[in-house]
């Protein structure tokens, strides 16, 4: 398993805004630069990161980006699932029950399966952009 470059990407970007004076909007630009991630590919995650919730956009001379919400309250889970859609280890742990392989009722391997992307779902929903080892 691993976590996209635009995952990865988006998960920089809100760490630098989250590293900003509340008030402070940061430019494309500017976090590109920062950041050393590709102008136009952050373009359109940030308008992702936006239309999910976690960012607000401004135009403008003044224009930029704002977290939405308190930084605390923004997860790495929420990033890389505002990215990729909800996050999920293998398909045995697809909401529907059924990963298709025919032994889904009888797999003594799914068990193990739930239990990582449990450990993995709380892991990542329990680190949040306040936490203090993320400044720079």
């Amino acid at each position: 398993m691993h976590i996209s470059r635009k995952s990865d990407y988006a998960l920089r970007a809100i760490s630098y805004i989250s590293n900003q004076k509340p008030e402070k909007r940061s430019s494309i630009t500017e976090i590109a630069e920062a950041e050393a991630i590709p102008r136009d590919f952050l373009a359109k995650i940030l308008k992702e990161l936006t239309r999910s919730g976690l960012l607000k956009s401004f135009q403008g001379v003044t224009g930029g980006y704002l977290l939405a919400k308190p930084k605390g309250s923004i997860s790495f889970l929420t990033v890389i699932e505002a990215m990729e859609g909800p996050l999920k280890v293998n398909i045995c742990v697809e909401s529907d029950g059924d990963c298709g392989c025919g032994r889904f009722d009888k797999c003594p391997i799914k068990i193990f399966w739930e239990e990582i992307q449990a450990d993995l779902v709380k892991a990542l929903s329990n680190i949040n952009f306040g936490d203090s080892r993320l400044r720079y």
